[in-house]
């Protein structure tokens, strides 16, 4: 019984101090819970000030390289001069000769993208025609080509663009001016005369300024000497001046 009484004197003596501890306690943790909740607010409005900042620069950048690639390729005329080599067969049993040209033309642009390009040509080469009776072995050649068609372009940036064009006309070949009067055929090459010219090309640009570039193209250029086809691949390089009104 001693024992008894003396336990409950000690629970009455420590509850008050255990109430007092778990008040203390509760309130400490209410009134931390608002601070932990406000500076959760605080800083995510802090992280989505700095994305809607980073959005605000990008939206700027674009509207920059935007405004720069319509000023660039929004002129409505483009001349270019330049020159080029082409691998042609003169003759229908003759091995390929080496082409040097001048390579000139405009193109009127439509928009910034599609255009319609004039092109002409004048290609030079020595045709290697073996041992003859005329005594004539290495005969100068020359093609010229006049073609017109569109032209497109795949990809336009400040600095460089990636184009497409396909040009149609005539070519005229010139085979015997230097075989002493013998003729092209008698010696093995095509006779001289008109026939078409097709000439599919890849075209890259790269911007000096934004009325300036230098141009680099891979051509395909068929032709139809002697009622036969010659299919000849080549490339051509040159400068690029564009002027004009712009276009919208």
């Amino acid at each position: 019984m001693v024992f008894i009484r003396r336990s409950m004197v000690l629970l009455a003596l420590l509850l008050p101090a255990f109430v007092a501890v778990h008040a203390e306690t509760t309130e400490s943790s209410s009134t931390s819970a608002p601070v932990d909740g406000q500076g959760q607010a605080q800083t995510s409005a802090a992280n989505q000030s700095q994305m809607s900042v980073q959005e605000r620069i990008r939206l700027r950048r674009q509207q920059r390289e935007a405004q720069t690639i319509h000023d660039t390729y929004a002129p409505e005329w483009e001349a270019y001069l330049g020159m080029g080599y082409l691998r042609f067969i003169p003759g229908p049993n003759k091995q390929r000769v080496a082409y040097y040209a001048w390579d000139t033309g405009v193109t009127r642009y439509l928009n910034e993208r599609l255009g319609v390009t004039a092109d002409m040509r004048g290609y030079y080469g020595t045709a290697y025609v073996g041992l003859n009776f005329a005594a004539i072995t290495r005969p100068a050649i020359s093609e010229y080509t006049m073609t017109a068609g569109p032209v497109y372009r795949l990809y336009m940036r400040p600095k460089y663009s990636v184009a497409v064009r396909a040009l149609g006309g005539t070519a005229l070949g010139n085979f015997s001016s230097d075989t002493n009067g013998f003729g092209g055929p008698a010696l093995g090459l095509y006779p001289d005369g008109w026939t078409y010219a097709l000439s599919p090309s890849l075209i890259g640009e790269a911007n000096i300024s934004p009325n300036l570039s230098l141009r680099l193209s891979g051509d395909d250029m068929l032709t139809g000497f002697g009622s036969s086809t010659q299919n000849s691949f080549g490339f051509n390089w040159g400068l690029v001046y564009r002027f004009g009104k712009k276009l919208k």
